[in-house]
């Protein structure tokens, strides 16, 4: 097995250009890191990277902590920040919380114990307090999806309550006025901050979320086909359904099919996410963007400006939604 000491010789550099070459250490001419490089592929050499890591006092790998590995939403974010770390020469490790304190603490510690450079986390059902107390240990991160005053710095995050203000606008604007809701948890930030913008948008049009017309969902399909089905049972006539999410408004366009009627014919549905998916179903979704691929790469660039030093990146940290309209909101027949 071949050794650094034989790379450097071959290379014809020192131990420490090496080392240098293999922490991407910028202070290494373009000539010689491809000396470095040739004599590496020559001899078969693969760096040893608990070898590494003690040299350099780094890992290369940052922890990621996420809610949950299902759905396309995860799927997306996880695509943005692996994406970027991979060309910058370094990998991650994932956690899932599940939504739970417990297992959000204990993902956290699992993610500290492998001696990750830094942390990002989507996470939920832990205290503002106990992320407060995190960021006095060594190790930083950066949040996703949550805004917390106290970590202004270190929050990339988007601002719901607009984006739920826009969705139900947009129904309203179509001449809509009995709007009914599948909220997701509303134990969870977003959810509520969503049903916060649905409420101010009614409140510009003089009108009140009806209690019969809430439901409290999941942010999973079958939320939305649950939802669907008891705001029918309810007796209320609506024209449209917001849902908070995507996934839940495909339960509900699902639900519709199944029990006769046709969206948006019968009624409007609107989603918010816009994941990979809202464009192939039937009809196609209306939906709010919520860029999270987007800000994924920014909670990697994050990381690489303040943990790897890579001063030049430029980090948003405050994303705003959009409107995309598509086939499954109409115009409201009778107003």
């Amino acid at each position: 097995m071949a050794t650094i000491y034989q790379v450097s010789e071959l290379a014809g550099v020192s131990l420490a250009t090496v080392s240098r070459v293999m922490n991407n250490n910028v202070r290494v001419s373009e000539a010689t890191r491809n000396k470095v490089l040739q004599a590496m592929e020559q001899l078969g050499y693969r760096p040893n990277s608990i070898a590494q890591s003690l040299a350099s006092s780094r890992s290369n790998s940052i922890g990621i902590l996420v809610s949950e590995l299902h759905g396309p939403f995860y799927g997306e974010m996880l695509t943005g920040i692996e994406a970027e770390f991979r060309a910058a020469g370094k990998h991650v490790i994932i956690a899932a919380g599940h939504s739970e304190r417990a297992t959000e603490e204990d993902g956290i510690e699992f993610l500290l114990s492998r001696n990750c450079d830094a942390l990002i986390l989507h996470v939920e059902a832990v205290s503002d307090q106990y992320l407060i107390e995190l960021n006095k240990k060594q190790t930083p991160f950066v949040l996703l999806n949550r805004q917390i005053a106290a970590l202004a710095d270190r929050c990339i995050s988007l601002d719901n309550e607009l984006g739920g203000y826009l969705a139900t606008r947009y129904l309203l604007e179509q001449g809509h006025r009995h709007i009914a809701y599948i909220a997701g948890p509303m134990w969870k930030t977003d959810a509520r901050d969503r049903f916060h913008g649905h409420q101010r948008a009614l409140a510009g049009y003089q009108l009140t979320a009806e209690q019969a017309l809430f439901f409290e969902g999941d942010f999973r399909e079958t939320g939305g086909s649950k939802g669907l089905q008891a705001l029918l049972a309810s007796g209320r006539p609506f024209s449209a359904v917001v849902c908070a999410n995507d996934e839940m408004a495909s339960g509900a366009l699902t639900a519709a099919r199944e029990l006769g009627y046709e969206v948006p014919a019968d009624f409007s549905v609107m989603g918010f996410d816009n994941v990979n998916f809202a464009y192939y179903t039937y009809p196609k979704l209306s939906t709010i963007d919520y860029p999270v691929s987007a800000m994924g790469q920014m909670a990697a660039r994050w990381v690489l400006k303040q943990v790897y030093q890579q001063s030049s990146i430029e980090v948003q940290q405050v994303f705003n939604p959009q409107l995309i309209p598509r086939d499954s909101v109409a115009e409201a027949a009778i107003t």
